[in-house]
């Protein structure tokens, strides 16, 4: 039986980048360009009419932004979305805002009308869509809805990371959020963590700051080459650099390391794990989250080898179950749970009466 091929709405003011959005779609027979608006109440009505599966939404347009109408399409008639953006400070922090709202992932325009480059775009804006549309909306829409735990008391109890030097958390798509999720009701006090998220140079910071006012933690992006690992604070790899940890004598460090992408990506959740096992053995804890593909497996399953505590994110609350299902496939992960239940985890670890 032919396979139903997946159906996209188009909307973009610039009627040159919804032709040119939908020559790259349509040159992948499982892609379907249903049609193209040029602005939110045009597709509000497409659809209605054409009913498709995946939309790209530019972030910016006239007469209703983009995340306005992303705001009113997540209340009113969910549908996987990937934001498309411009790359400036102040259009990352917009498309951050849109992952919080419910869009699966976002990419930047290209900046330039060059074959070489376009051909790069063309295979990461399909790749985006397809898993687009595979996503589970219903995950978001439950991280949305809050913890479903009160904030843990640990006053009358008793701090001990004495056998976990790090934590290392690897993500991807949704994980912007189940970060936030994660973070926001750590008590102030817990062993350094390293974070590596796929995200662009130009929202790391911005994707920082978020978390650090979410949370009790102190959370930074890395910008120092080499930075000391302290207990309490959360370092955040920068958008186009793996970050590392690395022992030297009896203390721990996280340092930028400006190597090749692996498995496309930089950050790469492999490096960092892979870095965690030289440091720390198993003297750690690893932990991967929603996202596509299989960056982090590998290196999770090296740091599960060395005895460190690993745990990867269940499918039912993953935006999308790819690397910590390839993780689970592998016999990497000791631990399987929902998002909600990781945070209490690793306060029961390291808080005793």
């Amino acid at each position: 039986m032919k396979k139903r091929r997946i159906k996209v709405l188009v909307v973009d003011d610039s009627a040159v980048f919804r032709a040119l959005l939908t020559d790259i779609l349509e040159s992948d027979p499982q892609l379907k360009v249903v049609a193209g608006a040029e602005d939110p109440y045009e597709a509000r009505e497409l659809i209605k009419k054409l009913k498709p599966d995946v939309l790209t939404l530019d972030v910016e347009m006239p007469r209703m932004d983009g995340v306005q109408f992303l705001r009113n399409l997540m209340r009113l008639h969910p549908l996987p979305v990937v934001m498309l953006s411009t790359l400036t400070q102040h259009k990352a922090d917009v498309t951050l805002a849109s992952l919080e709202i419910g869009a699966v992932d976002y990419l930047p325009k290209p900046t330039k009308n060059l074959q070489s480059e376009l051909e790069s775009y063309r295979e990461v804006l399909i790749e985006k869509v397809k898993m687009a549309a595979k996503a589970n909306l219903t995950a978001h829409a439950e991280i949305m809805s809050g913890p479903s735990y009160s904030k843990i008391d640990i006053s009358a109890q008793r701090f001990d990371a004495s056998l976990v030097d790090v934590i290392a958390i690897g993500a991807s798509t949704g994980g912007t959020e189940a970060l936030k999720v994660l973070l926001k009701n750590m008590p102030a006090k817990m062993p350094p963590i390293v974070i590596t998220q796929h995200i662009k140079a130009v929202f790391s910071k911005s994707f920082a700051d978020r978390l650090n006012r979410e949370s009790a933690l102190h959370v930074e992006e890395l910008t120092n080459k080499q930075s000391p690992l302290i207990p309490g604070r959360v370092y955040v790899a920068p958008g186009d650099k793996h970050i590392e940890v690395i022992k030297k004598g009896q203390r721990f460090y996280c340092r930028q390391n400006d190597g090749d992408p692996v498995l496309r990506h930089k950050p790469s959740v492999d490096v960092m794990f892979q870095s965690v096992v030289k440091a720390a053995g198993g003297r750690a804890v690893g932990i991967l989250l929603t996202g596509m593909g299989r960056d982090g497996a590998d290196g999770m399953k090296a740091m599960h080898t060395a005895g460190a505590v690993t745990l990867a994110q269940d499918e039912l609350t993953s935006v999308v179950w790819g690397m910590p299902r390839v993780a689970i496939e592998m016999g990497a992960a000791t631990h399987v749970m929902p998002l909600k239940k990781i945070t209490p985890f690793l306060v029961e670890m390291f808080y005793h009466s």
